[in-house]
This record gives C-alpha cells, sequence and structure tokens, in this order.
C-alpha cells in the first residue's frame, strides 16, 4: 500500500523542477535582471521624494511657462514605469519564456513518462488550460 521500506518516496514535481539545473539558472536570469532595475527604480523614486522635500527651490523652478522641474521629474516617473514595462516584457519573451517552455516541456515528457500516457493524452494541468 505505501512504499516499500527501502525506497524513498520521489520527490514532489514542483521540487524536482526547482531543485534542477535549468530552473536555476532561468531564476538566476530573472533575478539578474529584477532586482538591479527594481533597486534603480526605487532609488530614482526616492531621489524624487527627497529632492521635493529637501530642495523646494530647485523643484519650483520654471522649465517652460507654468511647467517646473517637479512636474517634469513627476511625469518622467510614469514614462520609466512604462519603460521599464516595456524593457521587462522584452527581456522576458527573449531570455526567460524559451527557459522556461523548454523546462515546461522536459518535465511533463519525464511525467508522460513515469504515468505511462502517450504524447496525447494531457496532463491534468494541461486539460485546464
Amino acid at each position: 500500500m505505501g512504499t516499500p521500506p527501502n525506497e524513498e518516496p520521489a520527490p514532489p514535481e514542483g521540487q524536482r523542477i526547482d531543485q534542477s539545473e535549468e530552473f536555476r539558472s532561468l531564476r538566476g536570469s530573472f533575478r539578474g535582471f529584477a532586482f538591479p532595475v527594481t533597486a534603480g527604480f526605487i532609488l530614482w523614486y526616492l531621489l524624487y521624494v527627497l529632492l521635493s522635500s529637501y530642495a523646494p527651490a530647485f523643484m519650483a523652478t520654471k522649465v517652460v511657462g507654468h511647467i517646473n522641474v517637479a512636474l517634469v521629474l513627476g511625469l518622467l516617473q510614469f514614462v520609466s514605469t512604462f519603460a521599464i514595462a516595456a524593457w521587462y516584457a522584452r527581456f522576458a519573451d527573449r531570455r526567460l519564456d524559451p527557459s522556461a517552455a523548454a523546462i515546461r516541456e522536459n518535465f511533463q515528457a519525464a511525467a508522460l513518462r513515469v504515468t505511462g500516457q502517450t504524447s496525447t493524452t494531457r496532463l491534468p494541468q494541461e486539460a485546464a488550460e
């Protein structure tokens, strides 16, 4: 009924994927992009907040007409947010998605071999999609 005493139970599928070298590489690629970009954006935002708090005369400097430095920097916060989102989408399309698809295919093929299913039979998670 249970597993024989000499055999260890197989690790859950998610744990096997998490321990694979391919997944670690994928996670490293993601972190190599996400952490520096996040840190940069937080610093950029804090610069804006600090300038607003401690350099009000500078932030009130007129650029054109009634548009001042604070307004320009505030609008650049929005621009940088959308630029980072587009940059990440491009990065994910080129670096993360192909690796993630390969990992998924490898582990699905392994699961099919273990369960004895054919490639035309869908795994439960695929059937739900």
